[in-house]
């Protein structure tokens, strides 16, 4: 059997033998432990709070425009608008005006492209709240 496992940039390929499928496993499950501190809970705490150590949020946060970034994105997260996130337009432009003083941190990109990503962050990130409400109110 050859199994591959992706590395860095480079394949490694690892050679087990017979004698090595015959070898009882000697790996240990460890229960997930509900009380971790540092378990990752995903974008949305059970609570329904945004959880701001997610690393889906990449760190945007916590940088200079942390508190903007966090303004706008409560904003639509919470928002109850037929049309999720649009009375959050100040919030989101303060974070881009914010965001261009640093373009070291944050890389403007081509601005279809920057509105075409947000569009989908900000959709995909509503599927996320609603299909935690949904789990959340179907237990």
């Amino acid at each position: 059997m050859i199994v591959v496992s992706s590395m860095v940039g480079k394949d490694r390929i690892i050679f087990a033998t017979k004698e090595d499928h015959e070898t009882p496993s000697s790996a240990e499950l460890v229960a997930d432990d509900p009380d971790d501190p540092y378990e990752e809970q995903g974008l949305i705490l059970p609570n329904g709070d945004i959880n701001w150590n997610c690393p889906c949020l990449g760190g945007m946060a916590s940088g200079p425009c942390g508190e903007q970034f966090k303004a706008a994105f409560s904003c639509f997260h919470y928002s109850t608008e037929e049309i999720k996130g649009s009375d959050c337009v100040d919030q989101f432009r303060a974070m881009q005006e914010c965001m261009q003083k640093y373009p070291d941190l944050y890389p403007q990109e081509d601005e279809n492209e920057e509105k075409e990503k947000l569009s989908k962050d900000l959709e995909a990130t509503s599927m996320e709240a609603s299909a935690a409400k949904e789990e959340k109110g179907s237990s």
